[in-house]
């Protein structure tokens, strides 16, 4: 019999759970004593949110492997 070992979770391995609380802390902390430096940059957070998520979300595009001539080859000459 072959047995699959999957992976456990991020969340579900002892570095996601400390990760996590560590994360949870500091921004409890942060949020208690600089709520007015954070409201003060959330602008600016949100402007730059824009370019990395377009950074990350769009990087797929592209690596299909077929190119512009070859799906034109593929499909034949159009006529009308």
């Amino acid at each position: 019999m072959d047995q699959h070992h999957a992976r456990p979770s991020f969340w579900k391995t002892p570095f996601g759970i400390v990760s996590t609380i560590v994360a949870v802390v500091a921004s409890a902390y942060l949020w208690v004593a600089h709520r007015d430096h954070l409201l003060a940059l959330l602008p600016f957070a949100l402007l730059a949110a824009c370019p990395l998520m377009h950074m990350f979300m769009h990087r797929g595009h592209g690596q299909g492997g077929h190119s512009h001539a070859e799906s034109q080859d593929n499909n034949g000459p159009r006529n009308g």
